[in-house]
């Protein structure tokens, strides 16, 4: 993380000796107060960017686990669309849950809308393509099975979008733009 802060502090002190305090308006605090507002900007973005991020590791944690549960064996098509398919539909029964609570005639809570817009996402991107490491080779099928969680071992993957009618293309990661 950003250690812009500690890094100024020391300048200072090695610069002045032990610093017990500043002048508010002199060079220094205000170098201070520079670096401290630098972390706090990086730190946003940081956090930011993993927000932005998270889909797409939770997706290929999703079939890291399909094909461990595999024996870490290459996919067959077929199989490789029934898991599309629970990925897509992994919301339906907490959509239900949310649905049940909610007492007719109320209008729909947040939550209930945002697991709609969710599904119709997902389902929209099947049409168009979804986007998905490639699980019929045995070699993707290691490196997916050897991926520890990280943003950065994911490029090393192959990708493909794999459309609801059954056509493959090969893709890109990370995705530029939506589509």
């Amino acid at each position: 993380m950003p250690k812009t802060v500690e890094r100024t502090r020391k300048a200072i002190a090695k610069k002045k000796g032990t610093v017990e305090a500043l002048h508010q308006y002199s060079r220094d605090s205000k170098r201070l107060h520079r670096a401290q507002v630098r972390d706090e900007k990086l730190e946003k973005l940081a956090t930011a960017r993993r927000k932005k991020d998270r889909p797409y590791i939770e997706r290929a944690a999703f079939f890291q686990e399909a094909l461990k549960q595999n024996g870490s064996e290459p996919l067959s098509f077929d199989a490789i669309n029934e898991l599309i398919k629970t990925y897509i539909h992994q919301y339906d029964e907490e959509l239900d849950e949310v649905k049940k609570t909610r007492r007719p005639g109320q209008p729909a809570k947040a939550k209930e809308d945002l697991l709609k817009v969710k599904i119709a996402h997902l389902q929209k991107e099947y049409q168009n393509g979804f986007l998905l490491p490639v699980l019929d080779t045995q070699e993707n099928a290691t490196l997916i099975h050897k991926w520890e969680g990280s943003w950065s071992y994911l490029t090393t993957f192959k990708w493909v979008r794999i459309q609801s009618n059954g056509t493959v293309k090969p893709a890109i990661f990370p995705p530029k733009g939506d589509h």
